[in-house]
């Protein structure tokens, strides 16, 4: 008996298409919305890990109708019901094929960027003299080409606009939303004593050809989370911040001799490790959104969400 949703079949007349992404299976309905289910698949370096994560996918879930619930007021969003604490339903979109990373902070990916000599990503300047995890004078903007399968990839803002991945009006007003989105952001963890350090935006457009907010966003899977109290002694003494995000899963399968390369091996994953990951999933919940983590039962998974999914589409 499997307490985690790694991997769910549904067959409902109402259901025309099915795509099952790294994390996340969506399944295109008739009536031209989409139903999402979040899994506890866990991803790391654009690998899935062999082991699921208990209650991760419900984390990812409910953190995600919170800020699309937060966030409606600047942009729209695709969201329009949660039937099950693993599933959303919404608007079906077309995906702008682009990730919008926004940066607080030189850490991560950036950092390590940085660290290799490079002053400049995604078309952006970096100043000279920073130091691992100390902000930047303002937020910078590196997106990301969303590939289908195997990494994504760096790409200025010239070359989206060159290679015709949007429009330059629509790219403008994608910037803008990524920049107020994550002002939201920024507050809304400021309230809650943490720093939203960087972060990914996913857009589409809706049937009337608007642009909207897509997937999640701010949870813990898309960010990376400070906490606010001890940032700055520690960014004094040189000292690793303490975070709340993935980064740590990804720190250990590099301790583990795992970067997602070519001929490199996945680890093998002990029990220990995966309720660790979860503990820190219900922790980022119970911290960003300041309610209490009230896990839904998962002795039997997969029939709890398939019934209500079917008792919803028979709504």
């Amino acid at each position: 008996m499997s307490t985690t949703l790694t991997k769910l079949e549904l067959d409902f007349p109402q259901i025309t298409h099915h795509y099952r992404g790294k994390v996340r299976d969506v399944f295109t309905l008739n009536d031209q919305r989409v139903l999402m289910v979040v899994s506890d698949r866990i991803s790391a370096f654009d690998h899935v890990l062999p082991a699921g994560i208990p209650y991760k996918g419900q984390v990812l879930n409910q953190l995600a109708a919170h800020f699309l619930r937060a966030t409606s007021d600047i942009v729209p969003n695709w969201l329009e019901d949660t039937p099950d604490p693993n599933v959303s339903v919404g608007q079906a979109c077309e995906t702008i094929k682009i990730e919008m990373v926004i940066r607080g902070y030189l850490v991560g990916h950036a950092w390590r960027e940085y660290k290799s000599g490079k002053r400049e990503l995604c078309g952006v300047k970096m100043p000279d003299g920073m130091v691992e995890n100390q902000p930047f004078p303002e937020p910078i903007i590196t997106p990301a080409t969303k590939a289908e399968e195997g990494h994504d990839e760096d790409i200025s803002r010239e070359d989206i606009i060159k290679r015709g991945i949007v429009i330059e009006k629509d790219y403008i007003q994608l910037e803008e939303f990524t920049r107020a989105l994550f002002q939201r952001g920024t507050e809304m963890a400021r309230e809650r004593g943490l720093i939203l350090v960087d972060t990914k935006y996913e857009f589409g457009y809706n049937a009337k050809g608007e642009i909207t907010l897509i997937d999640e966003i701010h949870t813990p899977d898309s960010s990376r989370y400070f906490y606010a109290d001890g940032y700055e002694d520690r960014l004094k003494k040189g000292e690793r911040q303490k975070q709340l995000s993935k980064e740590f899963v990804r720190e250990w399968l590099m301790e583990n001799n795992f970067r997602g390369l070519e001929g490199q091996k996945m680890p093998e994953i002990p029990n220990e490790f995966v309720e660790r990951v979860s503990n820190r999933y219900i922790e980022l919940y119970e911290k960003v959104t300041g309610s209490k983590f009230n896990p839904a039962p998962i002795a039997h998974i997969q029939e709890r969400v398939k019934r209500n999914v079917a008792e919803y589409l028979t709504r």
